[in-house]
């Protein structure tokens, strides 16, 4: 493994980890200012409404967020590089018992800016996991 996989494998592994401890400077810090994030059924969604959204989900009353990602591959040319992923994430507001759960993959594409690599582009094609019978 080179060293500039290693770096976006640690990018993924830090993001889920600030995510989950709702440490929203370190998930918004691993962006670049012109990210843009592709969900289904919506417009694209910028870094400022993506700080917003995420802002909104931090502090004392915040949902509990989980999650696991699996990087599929990853491959770095030059400054750039993609990879993609398969990720489950469960969303669970404060006192609830259940939360909603999503799983599918992402294809992301990653900058390397100042030494740094950094998420630029992200396709999320998560869909919602129905509840076992």
């Amino acid at each position: 493994m080179t060293p500039d996989e290693q770096q976006i494998r640690d990018l993924v592994h830090t993001w889920m980890q600030a995510s989950k401890a709702g440490d929203t400077a370190t998930v918004l810090d691993l962006v670049t200012d012109d990210v843009v994030f592709l969900l289904p059924g919506r417009a694209p969604m910028r870094k400022d409404e993506f700080a917003a959204a995420a802002q909104s989900q931090a502090g004392p009353g915040a949902p509990r967020i989980e999650g696991e990602a699996e990087i599929q591959e990853v491959q770095v040319v030059g400054d750039w590089g993609f990879l993609w992923t398969r990720l489950w994430v469960k969303v669970t507001p404060p006192g609830a018992e259940a939360g909603m759960e999503r799983s599918g993959y992402t294809l992301t594409v990653v900058r390397k800016e100042q030494g740094r690599w950094r998420l630029a582009r992200d396709a999320n094609l998560l869909t919602p996991v129905q509840p076992a019978d």
